[in-house]
């Protein structure tokens, strides 16, 4: 039987830990929060954070300005003005839940570079008319 010694252990302690400590700033830029618009307005440090945000697309709120959109996302009795560069994809609609991805800006709108739409889990194929097919 291998009895580990005190450097053996101080050893792995210590490796263990830097590995820990290197996973943990490998990380630190890559983790995106989601959040809804009533979180993102309640966080102080909301400004300075890379966040995922939430909610549906405002009715009447999408208009397009040159090579962005911009569009309110609301959630919970709050509103978040975004400002998408590009083109969002072309399933984005207003009435429907979105997920934008960006910072907030000084201005207090949020400025996404990427939108995702979110849909229902719910898959039904087209009814057309024939046995057999969904209703």
């Amino acid at each position: 039987m291998i009895r580990p010694t005190r450097a053996g252990v101080t050893l792995a302690a210590v490796l263990l830990a830097g590995t820990g400590l290197l996973v943990q700033a490998g990380l630190r830029d890559t983790l995106s929060y989601y959040r809804t618009p009533a979180e993102l307005d309640a966080d102080p440090a909301a400004p300075a954070t890379r966040t995922r945000l939430t909610g549906m697309v405002v009715p009447g709120s999408v208009r397009h300005d040159g090579r962005q959109t911009v569009f309110r996302l609301a959630a919970e009795g709050h509103e978040v003005t975004v400002r998408q560069r590009g083109a969002p994809p072309d399933t984005f609609r207003a009435g429907q839940d979105a997920v934008v991805e960006g910072v907030l800006g000084p201005d207090g709108v949020f400025d996404s570079d990427q939108v995702v739409v979110r849909h229902g889990n719910d898959y039904r194929p087209a009814y057309d008319g024939s046995p057999g097919t969904a209703r």
